[in-house]
């Protein structure tokens, strides 16, 4: 197998050398509406890499990229936590044989955080990649919750493109008495 960004030889998808010098993250945050949210990559830096989750080998990169990001994240956030939380992926439906929000989510389960999967499903399952804000708005995700009430909760998505679909599983979480804290995304493409 070779590293997808320097083609020398790997086990893993995204090699050591590559991880520590082109991966390491700079967190950036951005604000929607009342939610706040922290992505670890501007998305035109890892775009190749984002796109790989329409194919099988997404997994793998994925998994890279969750140990890099999000797990690191949680490590040094549960550091200062006192009470449980739960972890919150926006519709994370299975495809290509598996779900890359679920992934993220997964890197994220410690002692205190828990991931709780298939809780916020869109009901409108049209594609918003390539889209613009008004094509977003005029066609809500329409997302249902199904977890539990009186909750706090980290929001995870892989990409923030308008904000629209974080704001509104903001506002359903929120409808349920859900303390969103702050969404993690992987990616901004702001």
């Amino acid at each position: 197998m070779r590293c997808l960004s320097c083609e020398e030889l790997s086990l893993k998808a995204i090699c050591k050398r590559c991880e520590t010098t082109l991966f390491s993250p700079n967190i950036r945050d951005r604000t929607v509406g009342t939610l706040q949210v922290y992505s670890f990559y501007k998305y035109q830096d890892i775009e190749n890499f984002i796109q790989t989750k329409y194919y099988p080998m997404g997994y793998r990169v994925y998994k890279e990229l969750a140990k890099i990001t999000t797990r690191e994240f949680i490590k040094e956030f549960t550091k200062h936590l006192t009470e449980k939380i739960y972890i919150i992926g926006v519709d994370e439906h299975v495809k290509y044989g598996y779900s890359n929000v679920s992934i993220l989510m997964q890197s994220m389960k410690t002692k205190l955080t828990t991931p709780i999967y298939g809780k916020l499903i869109a009901q409108n399952k049209i594609n918003y990649a390539g889209k613009n804000l008004e094509f977003r708005l005029s066609h809500p995700r329409d997302f249902r919750y199904y977890g539990e009430d009186n909750i706090t909760a980290i929001l995870v998505d892989d990409i923030i493109t308008t904000g629209t679909t974080l704001q509104e599983a903001y506002n359903v979480l929120i409808s349920h008495n859900v303390t969103v804290l702050f969404a993690l995304t992987l990616s901004d493409v702001e």
